[in-house]
């Protein structure tokens, strides 16, 4: 069956860290022109919109979490419904991640988005203390309790796979340990070679399920890059995958059909990071970005090398009344929508502009009706979405820089003036 591939189309200037492309990824389920944004179905659901609102947005491909879905319904499930895509009605290209960030941040407390920047932070702030933990990790994977009943359960590379494996996506990661900025250089070197044996593991099983299941379309396993803040250990665990990649291939194995780029970064270094780890990477095989989605790091790690992210950042924020727009972000819970009866952003346009006005989300908002949370979702996953393709336009025209100035300088615009 047809495996994943990836074609460059057009390049941005290149020199160290900026490996900036255009692309296509192709997958059994369909292409993906990159770069793109992947937005998230958490529990096989972008959640409040139906499949078809999400192509509505333009949305190409879509990544769902192997943790909740081994949790509910099951990955047995899942498999025997034949794959997530089918399960959800989808049929379109589909990511799952390993399940190694849920186990650790909601085992450990971590906020559900990664602590980018330590300043005004405490500890506290960030992990949760240590009679509140419920994940625990050792050399053969990670114990811990469910956030639906407390039951205990064990996640080790293997046993990834082979969730992964049964929920079918075109695109999964290897198991990989979070870390967080907080935790020490020493840590973090012991987190790394951790990882790096899990990858290997990872590999072993993909290729055993993969001969296992030949009448299932091929998935595609991505290394996942750690590290933290660290150039050393970056740049050491990239060339740790390079060579698990090698030596699996040299086997007659399957190796890496990509790789994911996770962990903590600090966003004002976030470009540098993602540079070092693209320097390291071959030419010819796509890059992921976990957990990204504000306008100015998306253009920062687009021209590092990055071509596809994922965040659950714009639909948890539409849930709560925050919109994007060309001039920054709006609350529609504020008062003064209420008597606001232009669409959100009427020169971006799109469906929930052309047909709502801010009045009548600020309404549904404070009423507390679910259709609040459908139209600001679509919305922000049809935003973030043109955004990307614009991004791949201006690549493949010829004016990246100058598209970058002019939407970055307007939509900071009105913050900075505050």
């Amino acid at each position: 069956m047809k495996d994943l591939s990836f074609d460059i189309d057009k390049r941005l200037p290149e020199g160290p860290g900026k490996h900036g492309r255009s692309g296509i990824i192709h997958t059994p389920h369909g292409d993906i022109a990159t770069p793109a944004f992947i937005p998230v179905a958490t529990k096989a659901t972008v959640k409040t919109l139906t499949p078809e609102q999400i192509r509505a947005t333009g949305t190409q491909a879509i990544l769902s979490n192997a943790y909740h879905l081994y949790l509910q319904p099951g990955h047995d499930i899942v498999d025997e419904a034949g794959g997530v895509a089918k399960f959800e009605n989808w049929h379109g290209p589909t990511y799952t991640d390993s399940g190694g960030f849920q186990v650790m941040s909601l085992g450990v407390g971590f906020k559900k988005v990664i602590a980018m920047d330590l300043a005004d932070l405490t500890e506290k702030d960030i992990r949760a203390a240590k009679r509140e933990r419920m994940a625990k990790v050792d050399e053969e994977g990670v114990d811990f309790r469910s956030i639906i009943d407390g039951s205990k359960h064990r996640f080790t590379p293997e046993k990834s796979m082979q969730i992964q494996h049964g929920l079918g996506a075109d695109i999964m990661f290897a198991f990989d340990e979070l870390t967080t900025l907080i935790d020490s250089r020493t840590y973090q070197e012991e987190s790394v070679a951790r990882t790096h044996r899990w990858a290997q593991r990872c590999l072993e099983e993909h290729d055993r399920l993969t001969r296992e299941r030949y009448h299932r379309p091929k998935q595609s396993l991505w290394g996942v890059v750690q590290g933290a803040q660290y150039e050393d250990l970056r740049r050491q665990a990239t060339r740790g995958l390079l060579d698990l990649d090698r030596a699996a291939r040299e086997k007659g194995q399957r190796g890496f059909g990509g790789f994911g780029i996770g962990g903590a970064l600090e966003k004002q270094n976030l470009g540098t990071i993602v540079g070092w780890v693209c320097d390291e990477l071959p030419d010819d095989k796509p890059r992921h970005l976990l957990g990204i989605s504000e306008p100015d790091d998306i253009f920062t790690a687009v021209e590092a090398g990055a071509d596809t992210f994922d965040c659950v950042a714009p639909t948890r924020l539409a849930r709560r009344g925050g919109v994007y727009t060309l001039d920054g972000r709006l609350n529609l819970t504020n008062a003064r929508f209420k008597r606001d009866f232009k669409g959100i952003d009427e020169e971006f346009g799109g469906y929930v502009t052309e047909n709502y006005s801010r009045a009548y989300l600020h309404h549904l908002l404070k009423a507390k009706e679910f259709l609040a949370g459908t139209l600001c979702t679509i919305h922000n996953v049809e935003f973030m979405v043109r955004l990307v393709d614009n991004i791949r336009a201006a690549i493949n025209g010829g004016y990246y820089e100058d598209y970058r100035d002019e939407f970055l300088g307007r939509y900071y615009a009105a913050s900075k003036a505050r």
